[in-house]
């Protein structure tokens, strides 16, 4: 089909991965993201770490950005010490994907944020983060299994518009929004009061959501995205 937008999704970068007879360093991304931006209509092009001086090009050949779920952002960027229970930094990533989000807020490029780069939407714009949250992580948290919990959003909100009524979501994270960066808006929160989902209110699309709509069959958020950037 001619004429898809093309999404540019962050990826991991691994010191080693194995596949057949190799072991070698990596960049690679869960097939979940690029099937849901094709599922949604668009092209997914796959964004590994590279110098931030590049994002601002790299965002220009895009027509919408995703920051992909992911290690822990590290707490220096957001002026914190470590909690004994935050995970080793992915220094590559933060530094890559915040030059990517502030690429794409300068230049009013469509962004989602995905778990992770909710996270690193809210550092870059100023907003602090809750290092260990109990009760997210997988069923009766079990390591390496998504859960699943209801999601509410706000009335009123870009995300209301999309998904406009309590709905259960793929969840696994264990930090959260704390202080609200500069301009943004909860628009969902989980039952515990845990903010779900931020958005910039205004004419640019930007949103993340806590959870992992790759990991569902829900594809309402890619899509209003896949809009955004048609």
């Amino acid at each position: 089909m001619v004429g898809r937008p093309l999404i540019g999704v962050s990826t991991y970068l691994e010191s080693e991965v194995g596949w057949g007879v190799w072991r070698l360093p990596a960049a690679l991304l869960p097939a979940g993201y690029p099937r849901l931006v094709q599922a949604a209509g668009g092209i997914a092009a796959m964004l590994p770490p590279d110098d931030p001086s590049y994002a601002a090009s790299v965002v220009a050949r895009l027509d919408a950005v995703v920051v992909a779920g992911g290690p822990d952002v590290e707490p220096v960027r957001y002026d914190a010490a470590p909690d004994p229970r935050t995970g080793p930094p992915a220094r590559e990533r933060d530094t890559w994907e915040l030059a990517l989000i502030r690429a794409a807020l300068e230049s009013g490029t469509p962004l989602l944020g995905i778990c992770r780069g909710m996270q690193l939407l809210n550092v870059a714009l100023g907003g602090t983060l809750v290092q260990h949250l109990d009760g997210h992580i997988g069923p009766d948290g079990q390591k390496g299994a998504f859960g699943a919990h209801p999601v509410k959003p706000v009335p009123g909100t870009r995300y209301a518009s999309i998904v406009p009524s309590e709905d259960t979501v793929p969840t696994y994270h264990h930090q959260a929004v704390d202080r609200l960066g500069e301009g943004l808006a909860a628009c969902a929160y989980a039952a515990d009061g845990t903010v779900e989902a931020i958005e910039l209110p205004g004419d640019d699309w930007v949103l993340g959501v806590q959870w992992h709509p790759e990991m569902g069959q829900d594809l309402r958020v890619m899509q209003a995205l896949v809009r955004a950037a048609s």
